[in-house]
Parts: C-alpha cells; structure tokens; sequence
C-alpha cells in the first residue's frame, strides 16, 4: 500500500482524505443534518443552483462532488481561473442536449468570482431555464462579487470553518483509513498546535501534516518539525478578498474599541499575510482624525509620521513603526465629535442659503465698504481673554452647532473652554437645530 513515506507518491493528502460519501462528510451541519437544505435537496432528489461562499478548506469542492454522485448527474468541474466563455457554452450545449434525454447536467465552477460580469452573465439562461444545474464556489462575499441576475437564481449557501474537535476527527478517520501511517507518532499538544495553526481549514491541516512528514526521517513529528513545516506553506491571506476586508475591519474596531493586544494581532496577522504596510499606515491616519480626533490631538501627527517612515523605510523594519502607532491609538482616548460635525456641517451646507454675515465678509473695495461690507466687525484680539461674541454664521442656521466636544482626554479641556467662551446654553440650544 502506497504511503507517505514513499517518495514517489503524487497525489497530495489532503486529496486522499477527502470523504467519498455524505456520511463521510465531517462538518457543516447547519446544511447536512435532517431537515436541512442540503438534505432536504437530496431527499427530494431535487437539485438547486446554489454558490457555495466559505473560507478555503470547508470542503466546498467534496460538497459538489458528492451531491453531483448523490444526483447521479452528468457533472462538470471548472475552474474560473483557466476556464472562460467558450468552455462554459460547451458545457451548456451538453446541458440542452442531456436535458432532451431527462439527464441532469451540473456545472461545478471554482473561484466562480473571479468570473467578470460578462463571464457570468454566460451562465444566465441556462440556469434559469433548467439546461444546467450550476454549483459556484467562491471566498470572497458573494454579494460583491457575484452580479444581481445570478444571485437571484441561485441559493448562496455559507460553509464555516471546521472546529478543533471536527479537525480531529478528520485526522483520526485519515490515520484509521491508512491516508496517514498509522505507526506515525504525534503527541497531542503537537497535534493540537497543527490544528491550531490551521485555522478551521482542513486542506492547510494535512498540508501541514504532509510537510511535517516529510521532514520527520523517523516518523516522529515534533514540534520544531511542524515549526518548520509552517515557514514553507504559504499564506491564504487574500489581500483582494473578504480577508483583506475583514482584517482590516477588526484592526480598526479593535483600536476603537481601544484594545492594543487585538490591534496588534491583525494588524500581525495582515503582515503576515504580505498585507500593503502603506495601505495600513493610511487606514490609521484616517482613524486619528475619525475615532481619536482633538482628544489626543497627537495622533494625527503620529500617524501621518507613521506613514511617511513606512514609505521611507519598509518591511520588515516598518512593522516596529506600524506597531508603535496602532497601540498609541488602541491606548489613546476617544472621540468621533470632528468627524461627526464634518458630516452635519456638509449636509446642512446643501440646503442652507449662501449668504455671510456682512460684517465677517472682506472689504477690499470703496464700493464693498459702502454695501457694509466689514461693518461692525469686532477684532477678538482687541477684546479681553482675545474673544467676544460675535455671529459668524448666516442667519438661517445662526444658532447652529456642529461640534459638540466630548469629555475624553485633551478634548474634555476644549468643552470646558468653549461653554465658558459661550455659555452652555448655545450647546443646549444647538442640539433641537441638527
């Protein structure tokens, strides 16, 4: 029997492992289990089109393969990333075809994203008028990256990523069916640590367990040896998909919620994943004027200094930078007043008059002075404390407040300030105006 041992085998493990049938199948029970879409589907031997949307390795090829033998249809498999047009049409023909002689005809597509509009407005009428049954497959959100017309006649079914306990199981039915030696030996703090490392995706765990093979020469994996396995593997970080999204997602909710230990981890997370540093740095001089504005009016400068050495300097020295920034800004207090009086103040701007108070308003001109331009004007640096009441707004939104200061950090002095410039009844009656 052809093991991993022996040098010349080809097919990779994790295609050994996959299940051969339904009952086989480890996971997803949210669609497998009695009542369920995919049970239901294949009790009433009444196959849908559905886009498969999960993370890679949550077995969303096994799951196309098995319902195409479930269905006992004539069945396709197609990858978006070397098929085209002319391929699918093919396939379609066939459909029209086998549809004459009552044979169902599937249509599995992989990475179905990568597919433009074009492309998969090719699949359309066939699948809206039963020539095809088409299974796609994809990582990336499909309602970004699969067009309207198609959603609409088809099931997004989401897969999740396994769990530990699923992840073992797997592993043990691998070593029960002879896919992995059975004299392998492997504790289980160092099993625990591949499953661990593999995040939910089962092909990344027997890759892992296939490098750790190969460079374990007495058939013990130890942990440097699995170390060592995981430095060869690439990452699955995809910087144009849900990933790059996601990540970046939590890495700012995480600095909002001012927690530096989970800024740190994805910010990590997205470096090691080969993540733009630039693109990082951007995002946090964004989020020092958004999330942290005047209550820490450092952030900014740190930022846009954070930014300008990662241009200047790079990885990996610049990840000590980027670290540096992301945890003053996890750490530093809150506030989102600047942003939010922007936002107030543009979409007031849009329906408010255009005119300026006169006596705020340039008077370069003989004629401008006689219209009363700059009349009255009150120089503040002429006044006590270098200040004085004084309207600055157009009459119609003249009791208007846009900025309301909160009370973190440096911001708290500038409301204190502000209400005692102009008295905390303009705050109070700003708030009925916007």
């Amino acid at each position: 029997m052809e093991t991993l041992f022996n040098k010349n085998f080809i097919t990779p493990l994790a295609e050994k492992c996959r299940p051969r049938s339904l009952d086989e199948y480890i996971g997803q029970r949210h669609l497998l289990d009695s009542g369920k879409i995919i049970s239901s589907m294949i009790e009433s031997q009444k196959p849908l089109s559905l886009i498969l949307w999960g993370p890679p390795g949550t077995g969303k090829t096994t799951l196309a393969h098995l319902l195409a033998e479930a269905f006992h249809m004539d069945s396709y498999f197609l990858s978006a990333i070397s098929a085209g047009v002319a391929d699918v049409k093919k396939i379609i023909l066939k459909g029209k075809e086998n549809r004459v002689l009552v044979i169902k005809t599937l249509l599995f597509l992989d990475e179905i994203h990568r597919f433009n509009k074009a492309q998969q407005d090719s699949v359309l009428g066939a699948v809206e008028n039963g020539d095809i049954v088409l299974i796609g497959a994809t990582t990336e959100n499909p309602s970004f990256s699969i067009i309207s017309p198609l959603l609409s006649r088809t099931r997004v079914i989401k897969l999740n990523p396994f769990s530990e306990d699923e992840l073992k199981i797997m592993f043990n039915n691998s070593k029960r069916d002879n896919h992995i030696p059975g004299d392998l030996s492997i504790s289980d703090a160092v099993l625990q640590k591949i499953i661990e490392y593999s995040g939910g995706d089962a092909r990344r765990m027997y890759n892992i367990i296939e490098s750790s093979i190969s460079c374990a020469s007495d058939g013990k994996i130890t942990d440097n040896i699995v170390q060592e396995a995981i430095s060869s593997l690439p990452s699955y970080f995809d910087k144009s998909g849900d990933m790059h999204y996601d990540t970046i997602s939590a890495f700012i909710k995480s600095m909002r919620g001012s927690d530096p230990d989970a800024a740190v981890f994805y910010l990590a997370r997205m470096l090691n994943g080969g993540e733009d540093p630039v693109f990082i740095a951007r995002r946090m001089v964004i989020f020092a004027s958004e999330d942290i504005g005047n209550a820490a009016h450092q952030a900014l400068t740190l930022a846009v200094s954070a930014l300008t050495a990662v241009q200047n300097i790079g990885m990996p020295e610049c990840r000590i930078i980027l670290s540096q920034c992301a945890i003053f800004l996890a750490s530093a207090p809150k506030s989102n007043a600047s942003y939010t009086a922007i936002d107030k103040a543009l979409e007031t701007a849009k329906h408010s008059g255009e005119n300026i108070p006169l006596h705020i308003r340039n008077a370069p001109t003989r004629m401008m002075s006689e219209f009363g331009y700059g009349k009255g004007y009150k120089y503040p640096h002429d006044f006590r404390n270098n200040f004085v009441k004084e309207q600055y707004l157009p009459d119609d939104i003249r009791d208007f407040v846009f900025y309301y200061p909160g009370e973190n950090g440096q911001e708290k002095a500038i409301k204190e300030r502000l209400e005692n410039l102009w008295g905390t009844e303009k705050y109070e009656r700003g708030k009925s105006n916007i």
